[in-house]
């Protein structure tokens, strides 16, 4: 069975919904963050799916695609990596390398999790993270804390739910500040 991480951005109070300017996606390419580009791309080579809903594939489809000089390589491994996107009204993905999934989410995403491959991991997404977590489907949760206070947005685990031990299988920290840690759910 595929690991199913779900990799996230995240203030220190806290939230995943970016209201502020707290997230740069350009920002990695900074001297300052070459060891956050190193972890980020160390992650990304042991996965091979990248599963989002609608709305953050939309997002992240009318920005990477357009960067012609990122050196990041952010650009790179989403144009090449197979991505999935839960949606009930899309039926063109519009984007290589894409495929919709358009029936329940958790059998979809069960499924997935069920075929041969690397890790499967999600971001953003915040609505299909609820989903997932809820059911149960979620076998690490991947924490980039950035060091800011947002005092509002939505947040990672839906309201009520209780997980009643995660196991830190790794945690770092980086020269600029952010920190990152990596549990695991069962």
């Amino acid at each position: 069975m595929r690991t199913l991480a779900i990799t996230q951005n995240i203030t220190v109070d806290g939230s995943v919904e970016m209201l502020d300017e707290w997230f740069d996606p350009q920002g990695q390419a900074d001297v300052d963050s070459s060891d956050l580009r190193e972890e980020m791309h160390r992650q990304d080579s042991a996965a091979d799916a990248f599963l989002v809903g609608r709305r953050t594939f939309e997002d992240l489809r009318g920005y990477w695609p357009e960067q012609t000089d990122d050196a990041t390589g952010v650009t790179d491994y989403l144009n090449q990596v197979r991505k999935y996107v839960v949606s009930s009204t899309m039926t063109e993905p519009e984007w290589q390398n894409s495929e919709v999934l358009s029936g329940d989410a958790v059998e979809e995403v069960r499924a997935l999790k069920g075929k041969p491959g690397q890790d499967i991991v999600v971001t953003g997404s915040i609505t299909l993270c609820h989903t997932l977590i809820g059911a149960g489907l979620v076998d690490e949760f991947r924490l980039f804390v950035y060091p800011v206070v947002q005092g509002r947005g939505r947040r990672l685990f839906p309201d009520g739910f209780t997980q009643p031990k995660l196991t830190l299988l790794e945690a770092k920290s980086f020269r600029s500040g952010i920190t990152f840690s990596r549990y695991r759910t069962h």
